[in-house]
């Protein structure tokens, strides 16, 4: 995942998948946008649904050579050929999910609001770090990852940084010259249009 002068696009799915619907709405998003990379982001635990949910991300995404990584299922990546997971025990797990699926695959992890976390998940191989929330989400404890820390990340780490959590178009035009990657899930996958929402979005960063 390089890092470009304009963010780009980081797609998170809804924590549920109607499996009749959502390929196509997400090849719909996907061939309307250009999208990095997309996060498989079940709330079950069942394999099974995981399964049928990554074989029908992965066709589309990779029929349009865009990245999918699942969230903390290494097995599950390594199984249904993703292109690597997103962590969200901060720094932990990174040099064992590395170590699993090799160098080629990214690796990427969640560090809440936490500067030390995303340092420490850098130093062990992570290929980005997300911070978040960044504003109002459902799973709302208060905390919120500021602007400040974003503007320190991109001035002194060279690893790319993805904000996501509770975006809006004020938010977007604040972050977007500090960022690498918006990470965009609930934000669209909650409105009648994803595409149009997503244009709206998009055009907030320039």
């Amino acid at each position: 995942m390089d890092t470009p002068e304009q963010p780009q696009l980081y797609l998170i799915t809804p924590p549920s998948l109607d499996l009749d619907l959502f390929p196509d709405q997400l090849a719909r998003v996907l061939d309307a946008t250009d999208i990095a990379c997309i996060r498989l982001a079940l709330a079950t635990r069942d394999e099974d649904t995981i399964g049928r949910a990554a074989d029908a991300c992965r066709e589309v995404a990779h029929s349009r050579d865009v990245a999918l990584v699942i969230s903390d299922h290494v097995l599950m990546a390594q199984r249904f050929g993703l292109d690597g997971v997103h962590l969200s025990d901060s720094a932990r797990s990174v040099r064992t999910a590395r170590k699993d699926l090799g160098p080629d695959a990214i690796v990427g992890c969640f560090c809440g609001t936490s500067r030390h976390d995303g340092m420490s998940a850098g130093e062990a191989g992570a290929d980005y770090v997300a911070f978040g929330p960044v504003g109002a989400h459902a799973l709302d404890d208060g905390k919120r990852a500021e602007p400040d820390l974003f503007q320190w990340w991109s001035e002194m780490i060279e690893v790319p940084v993805v904000a996501e959590g509770g975006l809006n178009i004020d938010l977007i035009r604040v972050l977007s010259p500090h960022t690498d990657f918006f990470g965009i899930g609930e934000e669209i996958w909650s409105t009648q249009n994803p595409g149009e929402t997503l244009a709206t979005l998009v055009d907030a960063m320039r």
